[in-house]
């Protein structure tokens, strides 16, 4: 999960030096990170609620 995460931040950091900032790019990540990170965290939740 860890690595998941790391290279969704390295993708959204190169994204964000290299391209021109507008709309669609912040709507695009946005929905990237909830696509990325809501599966994560109901695995960590679910995880937590077993122990």
């Amino acid at each position: 999960m860890v690595c998941i995460i790391l290279l969704w931040v390295l993708i959204v950091m190169y994204i964000l030096a290299h391209a021109e900032i507008d709309g669609p790019l912040v709507l695009s990540l946005v929905i990237s990170g909830v696509l990325v990170l809501v599966p994560i965290y109901k695995t960590i939740r679910k995880r937590s609620k077993k122990n």
